[in-house]
């Protein structure tokens, strides 16, 4: 079944727009097997967050942002999954057309904008998969015409704290305007300081609900120094490096759609997005875990966060190109790599290159 998927994902799909081929892959998957994998390399195992990850490939909110598949990307492969983005209330999002692929550049661009079911759809679905297990994180954001967004989070994570394996706070997205105000220092510092407090006030001592934070990879490195500091003194589980840029590289091959408005995704933002995973990996110092997002589309690209801070990593615009099937080669290649005797362990790699990313100069 996966393997036919697989084959549509690469050929039929590409020939329908973007955002049509996304729900069509989306309800092919609901026919997938409702499986866990067994086995696989426990050598690529990782802890982080109090969660136990069968493997570190995880994938990206953004493909179920309705909460309607994640038992079937578990038959695919994926140690982790992440829904959403969810908001408190439906909302449309951006008026259509609003993904673009970037076929030479292996890329895409979206403004979708949080278009979301909303909690009260989205949140009967993860109750009624709760028992079959794996780790589902939930995305949430803020409704574009919230008149008070910190309240929009704080909500989120009350309704969503029984059936969330951790929660990430979406600051980051460039498509809903005003969003990624939250990331100054006394914005996320109120932020982080109101949603540990109701998590700590509503979930049960002794089960672990990470609570995590979304960065841009445009921030500057002082914004990051501000972003880090508060996210340690308000002892934040994580962070996630990182969102869509709003940057277009030069080298870009695809001038025409690289015009369009949103966020770019896919293998032009490994560079920036690794490079902002390494500077976050130096000044977090291991006080929380980091998961490498951003232009991974291939096992020596996840290898490559690995090295450069992150203890997981997601992927999502490299399915368009590459298929489901990438998920196994991933895998295949890290186990590979411990075979060579790189390590003992994947968590022996984390952030070994991360000093030296640091050095180079900033990409453009």
């Amino acid at each position: 079944m996966i393997g036919i998927l697989d084959r549509i994902a690469r050929t039929v799909l590409r020939a329908f727009d973007p955002e049509d081929a996304h729900s069509l892959a989306v309800r092919a998957l609901k026919f997938a097997p409702r499986r866990h994998p067994g086995g696989g390399d426990s050598r690529l195992a990782v802890r982080a967050f109090g969660l136990n990850f069968p493997n570190p490939v995880g994938i990206a909110p953004g493909f179920d942002k309705r909460g309607e598949v994640p038992d079937a990307l578990f038959g695919v492969g994926f140690g982790f999954v992440e829904i959403g983005t969810v908001t408190p209330l439906p909302q449309q999002g951006n008026p259509r057309p609003r993904v673009f692929r970037l076929e030479p550049d292996q890329a895409v661009i979206n403004r979708l904008g949080f278009n979301s079911d909303g909690l009260a759809v989205v949140l009967p679905r993860l109750v009624a998969r709760a028992a079959a297990g794996g780790i589902v994180g939930v995305n949430v954001g803020a409704n574009k015409e919230s008149p008070d967004r910190t309240a929009d989070y704080v909500r989120l994570i009350e309704q969503v704290a029984p059936v969330a394996s951790y929660v990430t706070l979406n600051i980051s997205s460039p498509n809903t305007p005003g969003l990624r105000e939250l990331q100054r220092a006394s914005a996320v510092d109120d932020l982080l300081a109101r949603v540990v407090e109701v998590r700590d006030r509503i979930v049960p001592r002794g089960r672990p609900l990470p609570l995590l934070l979304k960065i841009a990879p445009d921030l500057s490195l002082p914004d990051l120094d501000d972003i880090v500091g508060v996210a340690r003194a308000r002892k934040i589980d994580g962070m996630i490096v990182g969102n869509t840029t709003i940057g277009r590289p030069p080298a870009l091959r695809d001038q025409v759609t690289a015009k369009q408005s949103g966020g770019l995704s896919g293998r032009p933002l490994y560079p920036l997005a690794t490079r902002m995973l390494a500077e976050t990996y130096v000044r977090a110092e291991r006080a929380f875990p980091l998961i490498g997002v951003g232009g991974i589309d291939s096992g020596a690209a996840a290898l490559g966060k690995i090295r450069a801070g992150a203890d997981l990593v997601q992927l999502y615009s490299a399915l368009v190109y590459r298929g489901l099937g990438l998920v196994g080669e991933i895998k295949s290649e890290l186990s590979a790599a411990l075979d060579r005797g790189d390590a003992g362990k994947l968590s022996d790699l984390v952030g070994v290159d991360a000093a030296a990313i640091t050095a180079e100069p900033r990409p453009a």
